[in-house]
């Protein structure tokens, strides 16, 4: 079997061709910044692609692409410049009287009547809470630190926006250069991979907006029928959350129950309501159509390569693990799967 495949596949080119994506990948390993923001760039296009595609029937690519991130662009400007505003007040309020909170929970906390007479409680609670107040500082610093990069930020995301755009207008430029790339008897494959790869993390594109809308929505609203204080602004918090999966809404959930602490155990148990129903809508409704529609991933999956993403690539990482995990399976499936089959 060996002696069949080796002279078929090992020519000149394809080892060269071996050589340069082994350079490439270790060039991706050392640039991980840049590599994500292309990835991430990449995936967007994908997801803005169709309407792109519709459009070029009527108008040249690069002028479909323009119409298409300009929309898109001024779809985001009309929801959060209102947002932002109506929300402004609350982060201010929100942002002064979160130490309150703490204070207020590390308070009860001490003079709970369970934590002092049980004597099963082994934890020093001065120690926890101390943890706790200095975890808060770092979250406080590193917010902070994010503030003061604002400019690496808004750089970083002109670049995408002009990334986006030529991933649009030079769809079919790009994907001819990729073949070229290719020996002759693998570039139609590798074509081939590349249009799965683009449908399917766009498609996680639509399935992640549409799951975020869906829980800022319904927490929104929820909050403000409990007449929580901040409610626009803990919606908002719990869909942007959402958008990194497992730990992100029971990060939101926690911040919500801090903020309400004080309104009662009814509001609190309402709280844990409408975010169950949250997540219960997101996760058989929403979810199982839109991302079973493009992704065919096992949670178990989703679940390695977000710690994988957690630990070398940061949030941006954990954010598009799902879209990560699918081009690897594609890649996996295509090349190695059904050769072996």
């Amino acid at each position: 079997m060996l002696e069949n495949i080796f002279p078929k596949y090992m020519t000149a080119k394809n080892i060269l061709f071996s050589l340069a994506a082994l350079i490439f990948l270790v060039a991706v390993i050392k640039m991980q910044d840049i590599a994500i923001m292309f990835f991430a760039s990449f995936v967007i296009a994908c997801s803005l692609n169709p309407a792109v595609d519709k459009l070029s029937k009527k108008y040249n690519r690069p002028i479909a692409a323009s119409i298409v991130l300009s929309v898109l662009l001024f779809v985001i400007a009309l929801f959060f410049v209102p947002l932002i505003v109506l929300t402004a007040h609350e982060i201010n309020l929100f942002a002064v009287s979160f130490p309150q909170y703490m204070d207020s929970i590390s308070e009860f906390i001490q003079n709970s009547p369970f934590i002092n007479q049980s004597d099963t409680v082994q934890v020093d609670i001065g120690d926890a809470i101390s943890s706790a107040s200095a975890f808060t500082s770092q979250v406080i610093n590193n917010v902070v630190l994010m503030c003061k990069n604002i400019g690496s930020v808004v750089v970083y995301l002109i670049a995408s926006l002009i990334l986006i755009y030529y991933f649009m207008a030079d769809k079919e430029v790009i994907k001819d250069t990729y073949a070229r790339l290719f020996p002759k008897n693998l570039s139609k494959k590798a074509v081939n991979i590349l249009d799965i790869i683009s449908k399917k993390v766009g498609g996680y594109v639509v399935g992640q907006v549409a799951t975020t809308v869906c829980v800022g929505v319904i927490m929104t609203i929820g909050l403000l029928i409990l007449r929580v204080d901040y409610a626009v602004l803990l919606g908002l918090i719990s869909a942007i959350l959402d958008l990194i999966p497992v730990v992100g809404p029971a990060i939101a959930l926690i911040i919500c129950l801090i903020a309400a602490h004080g309104a009662g155990i009814g509001v609190l148990t309402g709280i844990a309501v409408v975010f169950g129903i949250a997540q219960i809508v997101e996760n058989n409704f929403v979810a199982p159509y839109v991302f079973g529609k493009f992704l065919n991933l096992h949670p178990m999956l989703i679940y390695l390569f977000l710690f994988i993403t957690a630990k070398y690539m940061g949030v941006i990482g954990v954010i598009f693990a799902p879209a990560i995990a699918s081009t690897v399976c594609v890649l996996i499936e295509e090349v190695y799967m059904k050769n072996i089959n």
